[in-house]
């Protein structure tokens, strides 16, 4: 039997830990936040976030500064940027720096339970009690993919689990329906496409398909015979909208335990999609707007105003600050991000309106975007042939497709310089190299190196399908 002393400490505790909230966290993989309802998109793909997003804020402008997923969660889950994390890359070798915390690790200490779904293995993954995972991939000889309800089947017993506790929990899910192989299954295969994929008279899918690096992979998944990109695209939003009905399936249950409203609920994504953008066909490489903007929606009703959208500029390395503050948690961490409630507040207008952005997937790039222009430097030649400098008007140009870099080298020479000094300045405040500079073998090649040539590039880099993108993605975590 514990003594009286005892036990009124475990009362104590648990007192403690009650006055935190539980918390879901909803990494979804690869989503556009263009191609949803709420965010404007003229297709109704999300209409349960939607309403969702109406109980809480929603924020206009978060990027993901750090493609690809390696790069981007590790921000995400820790408040950090890549000079701090040092992890760039996909291929990130090693794990995640012992110097950092990760939310579950902070989460952990004051008294959660953590459980993490369909992420196990990633350097940013470390600090959880359980980890679940859950079939997230598929292939067209596999049939239609239901990655959402592969999720909730695993979810939803664990949920009830965790809510038995007399503990608060975090629960991360990360959601793979966007992410290519696009297998909706019925009926949203066809509620956005009516017309003939295979149509021999459409040309559009023939740049896609000699694309030799990726072509394999697509014809793996995509139809014998697509000629269509319309009818890909319209995959990529059945999958979302797929993936909305099975999440409204996570709300209901919050709603049924009693919990929804005590509990902080977030969507974000770790990154875009390049559907027929830019030539980085139906990928998340490179670092336009379409790879960078994500979506970002969070809902708690006791802190968070109700239907409030924030237009000002915020990053991943923002969230788990923002977290910390409404779960009255309090650390000596001196985070690179800050947290995003002022903004929702309307106390701020805006965090950095102009940042470094990274990207070390299938190319190998850094660059610096403003409110008006985005500098984009190869720091090796890439397998699309794409100029070492491009420069864009994001004013003009919202979608990147106007070159500016050869016309205007004033602008080029003046954002390179804000790069460079922020890079120094970084450099300094860490005490470590930029790590986007020491990615070696980063394509998965050994002893080959920065590529030389566009070709060489071209002629190396390939995925042949589903089951060696899963390999490339668990090689990625070891």
């Amino acid at each position: 039997m514990p003594s009286r002393k005892e036990r009124r400490c475990f009362t104590a505790l648990r007192t403690l830990m009650a006055k935190h909230p539980n918390i879901v966290l909803m990494g979804i993989d690869s989503l556009l936040a263009t191609h949803m309802s709420c965010y404007g998109y003229h297709r109704l793909t999300t209409p349960h976030i939607d309403r969702f997003a109406q109980g809480g804020t929603l924020f206009e402008r978060t990027y993901s500064a750090h493609i690809p997923t390696t790069s981007a969660y590790a921000s995400m889950r820790t408040g950090m940027d890549v000079f701090s994390t040092q992890v760039v890359a996909l291929r990130h070798q090693g794990p995640l720096r012992s110097e950092v915390k990760t939310l579950a690790e902070m989460l952990r200490e004051v008294g959660y339970n953590t459980t993490c779904v369909g992420f196990s293995g990633n350097p940013s993954s470390r600090g959880f009690d359980n980890y679940l995972d859950y079939a997230g991939w598929g292939s067209w000889a596999e049939g239609r993919s239901p990655k959402a309800q592969n999720l909730n089947n695993v979810t939803i017993p664990e949920l009830n689990r965790l809510a038995d506790q007399e503990t608060p929990f975090l629960l991360f899910l990360r959601h793979m329906d966007p992410h290519a192989p696009y297998l909706p299954p019925e009926p949203y295969e066809r509620m956005f496409y009516h017309g003939d994929e295979c149509d021999p008279n459409n040309k559009s899918m023939e740049p896609v398909m000699s694309f030799k690096p990726f072509c394999d992979f697509f014809a793996r998944w995509m139809p014998p015979g697509i000629t269509d990109k319309d009818y890909v695209i319209a995959q990529y939003d059945g999958a979302v909208a797929y993936m909305d009905a099975c999440i409204q399936t996570i709300f209901n249950a919050l709603e049924a335990r009693g919990i929804l409203d005590d509990t902080i609920v977030i969507i974000n994504g770790d990154h875009g999609e390049t559907l027929y953008d830019h030539e980085c066909w139906f990928d998340h490489h490179g670092i336009y707007d379409v790879t960078l903007h994500v979506p970002l929606i969070i809902r708690y009703p006791n802190k968070v105003p109700a239907g409030v959208r924030v237009s000002g500029f915020n990053q991943h390395k923002d969230l788990v600050p923002t977290i910390l503050e409404l779960a009255e948690i309090e650390t000596d961490i001196a985070f690179d991000g800050r947290s995003l409630m002022p903004m929702a507040r309307g106390e701020v207008a805006s965090h950095e309106s102009e940042f470094y952005i990274t990207e070390c997937t299938w190319m190998r790039k850094h660059g610096w975007r403003t409110p008006e222009w985005k500098l984009i430097l190869a720091l090796e030649p890439d397998f699309h042939f794409k100029p070492p400098v491009e420069l864009y008007n994001l004013v003009e140009d919202p979608d990147e497709n106007n070159n500016l870099a050869e016309t205007h080298p004033d602008i080029v020479g003046t954002l390179e310089t804000r790069m460079k000094k922020w890079i120094a300045k970084r450099e300094a405040e860490t005490g470590m190299v930029n790590p986007i500079m020491t990615q070696g073998d980063w394509h998965g090649h050994k002893g080959v190196g920065p590529f030389k040539s566009s070709q060489q590039a071209y002629d190396t880099m390939h995925i042949g399908d589903p089951g060696q993108a899963a390999r490339l993605q668990a090689e990625s975590r070891k």
